[in-house]
């Protein structure tokens, strides 16, 4: 069953953060993943929620998923991440009717 990676961020260092956006597609491609969202237009519509950018990654499986944000290849990007954003993530299995 898929499993999506979805994270809220909003960049603080821009510069930094380019470092990070360079390298990340080429470590979630190397675990069958995938964009599906990335930095598009956000509309807010319920519950206050305004971020200011999101991300969804569409993977395989939950254990994919989990291999890629724990593996060596994404460790120093996830760095350059906390040090250049804020952000919030989840992971959650998709749904197969």
């Amino acid at each position: 069953m898929a499993a999506y990676v979805i994270a809220e961020v909003e960049i603080t260092d821009p510069q930094r953060y380019q470092d990070y956006a360079r390298g990340v597609a080429a470590t979630i491609a190397q675990y069958g993943g995938r964009y599906l969202v990335r930095g598009g237009a956000v509309e807010p519509r319920e519950g206050g929620w305004e971020p200011k950018r999101v991300v969804i990654l569409e993977f395989p499986t939950m254990d994919e998923a989990r291999r890629w944000y724990g593996s060596a290849d994404y460790a120093p990007l996830l760095a350059i991440r906390h040090a250049a954003a804020r952000s919030r993530m989840v992971m959650v299995e998709g749904y197969s009717g």
